[in-house]
């Protein structure tokens, strides 16, 4: 639904976009992930259309956004960072406009309003003043008017961007399940918006893809990912600590909390070549150890997105 080539944009002798390529399917939700500045608003612009490419191309459902703006841009809604709105309008009177804007009229433009407000929970504010709204309510209209055409392809930029918890939560879960239909693409730079509603992920940093994945297969790349975390509960838990941090089988093994009775050891199974769960248990039951917990780590996106990013780039 989505295929970007070489994109590329630069302003002045500044690069904010090197050379950037990816592909969105229907049914795929791809979350572009970088730290400020890396190039993620300036991307989410040129594929809605709103700034031109230096270089590239952009297809949407199969029409070139510069050669065929119009029929690209029917495809798509678009949520951007800062979506502007018309304070002496109701909600209703908004989205109403907005589905006249896109060619709707009559029943047809009546039912898309009530569908897109039952669907971002806009029901209570219905013909409320906009500018009377929450900047959660505010944001909840802007999106509903990228939906008031069911369209194919959805681009958001920080969709949840001052939201409270509980409404981030109702929108990542519209984000889900409209993925399940429909191909959408949204810029973060929060991690945890990955986790709760991407199917793929990428990572962009100084305006370069430098990561492509699932959120499963960027976890595995962590330093943490595969290692074996050991709790044991025992009266002597120093000596402890110090007689397993010398065993060949652990060695290297980190200390990760030592407190009333309880040891947390972190060990990387990737630095020995025996299988640890027989030494570690083993060695448990000879020492009148109970084990609390023994587990296999699966590794964290923020170690992944801190060893792959720099923090020196201007916001």
């Amino acid at each position: 639904m989505i295929e970007i080539k070489n994109l590329s944009k630069h302003f002045g002798p500044k690069v904010a976009v090197d050379g950037v390529s990816f592909e969105v399917k229907k049914g795929e939700v791809l979350g572009f992930l970088g730290p400020n500045g890396a190039g993620k608003s300036t991307t989410m612009r040129m594929i809605t259309g709103f700034i031109p490419p230096t270089a590239g191309t952009v297809q949407v459902g199969g029409f070139d956004i510069v050669e065929n703006e119009l029929q690209a841009k029917a495809k798509m809604g678009y949520l951007p960072e800062s979506a502007p709105l018309y304070n002496d309008m109701s909600v209703h009177g908004f989205l109403s406009f907005a589905a006249e804007i896109r060619g709707m009229d009559g029943l047809q433009r009546d039912k898309a309003v009530d569908r897109v407000i039952e669907l971002c929970f806009l029901q209570g504010v219905r013909h409320q003043s906009i500018d009377t709204l929450s900047k959660g309510y505010r944001h909840r209209t802007c999106l509903a008017q990228a939906l008031i055409h069911d369209p194919e392809v959805l681009v958001m930029d920080e969709p949840t961007d001052g939201l409270d918890p509980n409404q981030k939560h109702e929108v990542r879960n519209l984000i889900r399940r409209m993925g399940e239909e429909k191909a959408i693409v949204f810029s973060t730079h929060i991690l945890e918006e990955v986790e709760a509603a991407c199917s793929r992920a990428i990572i962009i940093d100084r305006g370069r893809i430098i990561a492509n994945g699932t959120p499963a297969e960027l976890r595995s790349r962590a330093e943490s990912a595969g290692s074996v975390i050991l709790t044991v509960r025992g009266k002597d838990v120093r000596g402890v600590r110090d007689e397993i941090v010398k065993l060949p089988e652990t060695r290297g093994a980190k200390v990760l909390e030592q407190i009333d009775g309880l040891l947390t050891l972190q060990v990387d199974p990737r630095k020995n070549k025996e299988p640890l769960s027989p030494v570690l248990f083993d060695f448990c039951v000879k020492r009148d150890l109970r084990i609390e917990q023994l587990t296999v780590e699966k590794g964290h996106l923020d170690e992944v997105f801190r060893s792959l990013t720099t923090s020196d780039i201007a916001a």
